[in-house]
């Protein structure tokens, strides 16, 4: 078992922008409107600001909140498709001989965001980028959780966006993009524990990744459950 602490955590995707909206979404699981104001990036120079995705858009709303002005810290981004919908793009690109966009290359790549955003921060903490075909989000805590070994506080980025039609018969999604930012800390926040162990069946842990952790979060629950193909099964708890 490992123990972390969380010091503030901050969940953003257009109009759910609070911890009370994404209480009250997890409680009715409504359609998000599709017409909701996008990020704006306000404290990103306009140059940036044009080479962020759609998820990497997220990412900065979602962890700027938490962030002092000039805090240095080593981040840990994660996300299992990364910008799916630029990679695909480029696969057709080249399926049709097209030439490839340099620029839509170099940010397709799964540390694009991470580096953009130190870029965007001036911060030169180390950056590390993760991927899974499942339970990425423990995964994600476990690596930024065993780098509080050599830092005071660690900030966890997770993304997500629906796959492109030819490729949801192979894989889920959630039903829209979202960023969570989390800043692990040794000793500010409230205490979570992650550890694995054999699975048992359960009710709960039938969620989605995303609702599972919000559900820890927002303290509706005080575990979340991660069940795997492997037969094992990884919990947080507070």
């Amino acid at each position: 078992m490992l123990s972390f602490k969380i010091r503030g955590w901050n969940a953003y995707t257009p109009s759910l922008e609070s911890a009370d909206s994404w209480g009250n979404w997890l409680q009715n699981k409504y359609i998000l409107p599709t017409d909701a104001p996008k990020p704006g990036l306000k404290n990103i120079p306009l140059m940036l600001r044009r080479r962020f995705t759609t998820i990497g858009k997220y990412s900065v709303e979602a962890a700027m909140p938490i962030l002092a002005e000039n805090e240095h810290i080593p981040l840990v981004f994660a996300s299992r498709h990364g910008d799916v919908e630029l990679t695909l793009s480029l696969l057709q690109s080249i399926a049709n001989n097209e030439p490839l966009s340099p620029t839509s290359f170099s940010l397709a790549v799964h540390n694009a965001i991470s580096g953009l955003f130190s870029i965007a921060r001036k911060d030169r903490s180390e950056a590390t980028a993760i991927s899974a075909s499942e339970n990425l989000i423990p995964f994600a805590l476990l690596e930024a959780a065993t780098q509080l070994q050599d830092n005071e506080h660690v900030l966890c980025i997770i993304c997500e966006s629906p796959l492109p039609d030819l490729y949801k018969p192979f894989a889920s999604s959630p039903p829209f993009p979202y960023a969570i930012a989390m800043v692990l800390s040794r000793e500010e926040g409230d205490t979570f524990h992650l550890k694995s162990a054999p699975a048992i069946a359960s009710e709960q842990g039938q969620n989605n990744e995303l609702e599972e952790l919000m559900a820890l979060l927002l303290s509706h629950r005080h575990c979340a459950r991660f069940p795997s193909t492997q037969d094992v099964e990884w919990t947080i708890q507070r």
